[in-house]
């Protein structure tokens, strides 16, 4: 299967094959490119019909020659190597630990409903924490390489919960043949310089909420009095930031219906020094005053494309800093799970609630319906983690076809079954700007690997 793209480039543009399977990218000049559409039966607008007519055919049959050999060793139009998946649900590489369900702020558009998942405020307590690190310990069974996430709420008012946990892991380590790797996700307006040396010394990734500039952060990131949050955050993100050296870490934000130009959120936080920024597109029903709708895409798409040029560029002149979303490596890509199945939810990846209840995952946390065991008699309901295990890109209809299934692996699973009411359901939006995504993902790579700047 072929996916064709083009992408303006400063005064030229550049054309795409792209082959889904083998995940071959050619860059192909303007007649190449008409030739694979025509070749392959792919719809040609009336410009490039008359195009096409344009060309000698001399020159349609060298172009279609050089497809036929790119075809004939596997890098265009090539056959799925795989058909038919399903996940292992015979162990468990991480968890989500909910440390606490509660936060200090107020953000207008959470799913954790200000981080109590619908619950009561709850805090989890040592012992769940090391029960949970028992059940990590049993379920990796010979897994070497395991992963604790600290999440919330807001994980800073449980610290003391999150350092035990850490210290009776570390204990376990050598006996267990284990090396655990901790990831904590905050707010930033918690953080003081002892946590931060913490955090700093203890955790292999760090996330960052900051949602940009103080206008666009401040509308939606509240405390509980309704005052904005944005200087508080900025200065204790940056002071981490300076502490961090080389260690991971991103700055993770948000954008809304209230920052469709997103693109000024992204530079104010590169501005700042930021050099790993993720801005990701609200998850929220269509009646939510902040979500993003399907007319506004339009909008979204061409800031994409303002940013990408304005990314490129950036990069190019020394202002370099990476974007989540344009981050990929075809020569290193996902392992074959992440392909063919997005996340590990439910089966490789849980969460774990404040009480140690065992969900599929953090975005599942809260719905009883979704209770897959707890800490301490461990995975009670196998059916649960079965019905996520077959959830994969041969599981949905809408991956069939879809070009970027690969890169997303069916998509997220909560937002689905959150938006419409089915684990293989379809998010739509979701969709739509991943694909958008990867295409200029892919047009990015090719311009700095190819040197075509």
């Amino acid at each position: 299967m072929i996916h064709t793209f083009s992408y303006q480039h400063k005064n030229d543009t550049l054309y795409f094959l792209w082959d889904i399977e083998s995940g071959s990218l050619h860059v192909v000049d303007y007649l190449a490119f008409l030739v694979c559409k025509e070749h392959y039966g792919l719809p040609l607008s009336e410009k490039e019909k008359t195009d096409y007519t344009s060309f000698l055919m001399s020159n349609k049959k060298i172009a279609l020659d050089e497809i036929l050999i790119l075809e004939g060793k596997g890098l265009l139009n090539s056959e799925p190597k795989v058909t038919n998946y399903v996940k292992s649900t015979s162990l468990v590489k991480s968890l989500c630990l909910n440390i606490c369900h509660d936060c200090n702020l107020r953000c207008k558009y959470c799913f954790a409903k200000d981080g109590t998942y619908n619950t009561s405020k709850d805090y989890m307590s040592p012992e769940v924490g090391i029960k949970a690190v028992d059940f990590l310990l049993v379920n990796s069974k010979s897994i070497r390489n395991v992963e604790i996430d600290f999440f919330g709420g807001e994980p800073m008012l449980n610290l003391q919960t999150v350092k035990k946990v850490i210290s009776y892991a570390r204990s376990k380590e050598k006996e267990h043949n284990k090396l655990f790797h901790f990831t904590f996700t905050t707010n930033c307006t918690l953080l003081s310089e002892k946590s931060m040396d913490f955090l700093n010394e203890q955790m292999v990734n760090v996330v960052l909420s900051l949602d940009g500039r103080q206008t666009t952060h401040d509308k939606v990131r509240l405390d509980k009095y309704g005052k904005g949050s944005y200087d508080t955050a900025l200065k204790n993100a940056k002071a981490f930031k300076e502490i961090r050296g080389d260690k991971q870490y991103y700055v993770r934000g948000t954008f809304t219906s209230l920052n469709l130009d997103f693109c000024k959120d992204i530079f104010a936080l590169a501005e700042e020094g930021f050099d790993q920024i993720s801005i990701e597109p609200v998850v929220l029903p269509e009646d939510h005053p902040l979500a993003i709708k399907k007319e506004h895409l339009d909008r979204i798409f061409k800031e994409y494309d303002f940013f990408a040029d304005k990314y490129l560029e950036s990069r190019r002149l020394n202002r370099w800093f990476n974007f989540f979303h344009f981050m990929i490596d075809l020569n290193n890509g996902p392992c074959v799970n992440k392909r063919l199945s997005g996340c590990g939810a439910g089966t490789e990846y849980l969460a774990i609630s404040p009480t140690g209840e065992i969900y599929p995952c953090h975005q599942f946390v809260g719905n009883k319906e979704f209770v897959i065991g707890n800490v301490y008699d461990g995975i009670i309901c196998q059916d649960i983690r079965k019905t996520f295990s077959k959830n994969t890109i041969f599981s949905k209809s809408h991956c069939e076809n879809c070009f970027a299934k690969y890169f997303c692996g069916g998509g997220c699973v909560a937002n689905a079954y959150n938006l419409t009411g089915n684990l293989n359901g379809e998010y739509e939006i979701g969709c739509m700007l991943t694909k958008k995504r990867l295409e200029l993902s892919l047009a990015i790579w090719a311009v700095e690997k190819l040197s075509l700047q």
